[in-house]
């Protein structure tokens, strides 16, 4: 079940990752290590750019659960870059999220706790609609048991294509289509 989030805990986590960081880049400037230094901060600015565009999106609950996603108590890390910048003024906000608050609940069931488990996440917004590239790696305990919900209708919007999985990957696509209606 996912954590509800108060503003104060929100504050509590985002002040615990900036600490970190800052702790790492003043440990690599005290073992005398300026390149490692540049790097840390090379990586946090690349993060920061990705945060700002995800949050630029106008899918501000899909954006929100995948800003605090390495904050719940997952079995897998998550990383998302976000390719194309188009605004998704159409795309449903809540079915998208609802969708991946499934999918990582579903997710977590089914890999292996304390394995090296990693999901990435490309996301290309476009005119026509949203479109997730989904690459799960890690240990799965049972590949197949999650087929019955990768295959599952969840809107008439949302579409997963290109289902290919193992024990160690599970690689598909999510089209959300845009609502052009204008609900």
């Amino acid at each position: 079940m996912d954590k509800d989030w108060n503003t104060i805990d929100f504050l509590r986590h985002v002040r615990h990752d900036w600490l970190n960081k800052i702790q790492l880049i003043k440990g690599n400037l005290d073992l005398n290590k300026p390149d490692r230094v540049k790097e840390i901060i090379n990586e946090i600015i690349t993060e920061t750019k990705q945060e700002a565009k995800l949050s630029n999106l106008n899918i501000p609950q899909f954006a929100t659960k995948l800003l605090m996603a390495n904050w719940e108590n997952y079995y897998f890390r998550l990383e998302y870059e976000v390719l194309a910048e188009e605004k998704c003024q159409l795309t449903e906000d809540e079915p998208l999220t609802q969708w991946i608050a499934l999918f990582f609940q579903t997710l977590n069931q089914h890999s292996k706790p304390f394995a090296d488990n990693h999901l990435f996440i490309s996301i290309h917004s476009m005119v026509e609609g949203l479109r997730l590239y989904v690459d799960f790696n890690g240990q799965l305990l049972n590949a197949e048991s999650m087929i019955p919900f990768l295959q599952q209708q969840f809107s008439k919007q949302l579409t997963l294509e290109n289902i290919e999985f193992s024990d160690k990957e599970l690689v598909f696509e999510v089209w959300m289509n845009r609502d052009k209606t204008g609900k």
